[in-house]
């Protein structure tokens, strides 16, 4: 009856073990067709909730078996030491019936500890000294029958009942029961506190992680906005100048222009999301942009971008754009006379230096004074990449004109298949 009309929720173990020997609606000796049903018995016997309990009830056993052994070795080496003749059979069993007694009545101990943990309040301990006489006394009346059944009560002669029995118990091993109830929930209220901290470190990690994550899309976020300021304001620049050609009546410089800002627009939409590209993509937008000046100043423009070995390391994208804008529209729009504007890479103490020179007019003051949206987006980004190991220096050059250098660390080109984001 147990094991066919068990409670609501259990498995028909009947039919589990059926199903486990091959006989559910076949001969014993047939094979079963498919095995369809048994990962659904292996999930009913062995469910994560059952391995927990069996793993818990083989620990709790384990541990009270250690105790008993403890105990009748206490008892029994001593004897051994004086000669002593020892009764093995009233130390194993009585030792092992009484704390075999507290094994079984260990759940109740562990479901009271957690019911009113004695390091969250202290009036729980006063409760828990109520509990400890019970189970005492309670383990006493389980343990006196066991004892008298298997005829090694450890009293002769032995009582003539069980509350005799129960009352000798009590009389000389009640503080035993006590401190034994006391072991458990102590143990148990640091094994909760361990896994509450484990618990809590855990929670703290996962916190920490979460800002660094909110931190890293506030910056990618912060980054993007800069990016996105500078993709407009050489827009609007270009569209300008090919206004200016329209009425200038310029069609077929006005209509090289759109082209090759068509394809400056593609490029740049190729790295939308990138916040660093190796060099030479740089470079290759940079040489479109600079083709569309050149279209708009035709003679007055000269362009130089050395080559360089440099070409795999990593730079910000869009990084030399606003510092030749500004080379072009203070060199050439301060002068009449023709402005080379030239580009080198180099390497200098393991640091990586873009320099933007020209020959125009110079600077007009010796301090530079407040930047525009280019030089401040630039600047920022390059905190926001690197922070104190990138620069940006602007300075007069050696003979007339401007230099801009750009200091970054050298970063290769990340392996193929992965993004430079």
């Amino acid at each position: 009856m147990f094991l066919t009309n068990g409670p609501a929720g259990m498995p028909n173990w009947i039919e589990v073990l059926a199903s486990a020997v091959g006989h559910r609606g076949r001969p014993l000796h047939q094979k079963p067709a498919k095995a369809e049903s048994q990962p659904w018995q292996n999930e009913v016997v062995m469910s994560p909730r059952m391995r927990q309990r069996i793993r818990l009830i083989a620990g709790v056993w384990l541990g009270w078996t250690i105790v008993g052994l403890f105990y009748i070795i206490q008892e029994t080496v001593p004897r051994l030491y004086r000669g002593g003749a020892v009764p093995w059979k009233y130390v194993f069993a009585g030792w092992m019936t009484g704390v075999y007694v507290c094994a079984a009545l260990t759940p109740a101990l562990l479901w009271l500890g957690n019911r009113w943990p004695i390091e969250r309040r202290v009036t729980y301990a006063a409760l828990h000294l109520c509990f400890s006489v019970i189970f005492s006394i309670l383990a006493s009346v389980t343990e006196v029958p066991i004892l008298l059944l298997l005829g090694v009560f450890p009293a002769l002669p032995p009582p003539p009942s069980i509350a005799a029995g129960v009352r000798i118990m009590l009389g000389f091993g009640i503080q035993g029961g006590v401190i034994r109830y006391w072991a458990v929930i102590a143990l148990h209220a640091v094994y909760r506190s361990q896994k509450n901290a484990k618990a809590r470190e855990r929670e703290a990690f996962e916190l920490k992680v979460q800002a660094s994550e909110l931190a890293q899309q506030l910056a990618t976020a912060q980054l993007s906005s800069l990016k996105m300021q500078l993709q407009p304001h050489f827009l609007f620049n270009t569209l300008g100048a090919i206004m200016v050609l329209i009425q200038q009546h310029k069609t077929a410089q006005a209509e090289g222009m759109v082209e090759k800002l068509a394809d400056l627009l593609r490029l740049t939409l190729d790295d939308v999301e990138a916040q660093e590209v190796p060099l030479w993509r740089e470079l290759e937008f940079l040489r479109l942009y600079l083709s569309i000046e050149q279209a708009r100043f035709e003679d007055r423009l000269r362009v130089r971008i050395a080559p360089t070995a440099l070409s795999e390391v990593l730079v910000p994208h869009m990084v030399l754009q606003p510092i030749v804008e500004n080379a072009v529209r203070h060199g050439l729009g301060q002068s009449e006379e023709v402005v080379t504007i030239e580009v080198v890479a180099a390497s200098s103490n393991g640091s990586l230096n873009l320099i933007v020179s020209d020959d125009g007019p110079g600077l007009l003051s010796p301090r530079p004074g407040r930047s525009g949206i280019g030089l401040t987006n630039t600047r920022n980004r390059l905190a926001r990449l690197y922070g104190d190991n990138a620069h940006l220096v602007i300075e007069q050059a050696a003979g007339r004109g401007v230099r801009v250098t750009i200091t970054l660390p050298i970063r290769t080109v990340p392996p193929k298949g992965s993004r430079c984001d």
